[in-house]
């Protein structure tokens, strides 16, 4: 598994492995129609070129298959972040977040924050986050719970 900065070519896999994953992983945590909306039948629903191209976005590259991706933001904060559904628990997301955070401290950042998804807040209360807050978002007219969380560098 190689971990690299995100490329143009990368954008149709990163829609879909996003899709894919919000549809089937965090369908366990969320409603059908809380799914829908976060993840909506058109997978162009974000230009993901110009949105992972204007960020710090990693990928984790198998041999040629995207098994999962990260963005991080120059002020410290974590934007997507999702392993492959069929990558789950295979430490695809740990090495993601090892590059993010040695791209973080590169850049002289003091602290990471995230707002995780309910699926998403065990891995990176792994990755030593705390919560700061439950929070009420809502998205494309679905209400959701995720949590702030934060991690002094």
């Amino acid at each position: 598994m190689k971990i690299r900065l995100f490329e143009k070519r990368d954008a149709e896999t990163v829609a879909r492995l996003f899709h894919e994953t919000v549809r089937e992983i965090n369908s366990r945590d969320y409603s059908s129609k809380q799914v829908k909306a976060w993840a909506p039948d058109d997978l162009h629903f974000r230009d993901w070129e110009t949105r992972c191209s204007s960020r710090f976005t990693f990928v984790a590259d198998d041999e040629g298959v995207i098994a999962g991706f990260g963005e991080l933001e120059p002020d410290g904060h974590i934007d997507c972040f999702y392993s492959h559904k069929d990558y789950q628990r295979c430490g695809v997301g740990s090495q993601i977040y090892q590059a993010i955070e040695a791209k973080a401290i590169a850049l002289g950042l003091k602290r990471l924050t995230v707002e995780a998804s309910i699926t998403a807040k065990p891995f990176f209360q792994r990755m030593g986050f705390a919560i700061v807050n439950e929070q009420e978002v809502i998205c494309r007219g679905e209400r959701f719970i995720n949590y702030v969380m934060e991690k002094w560098l």
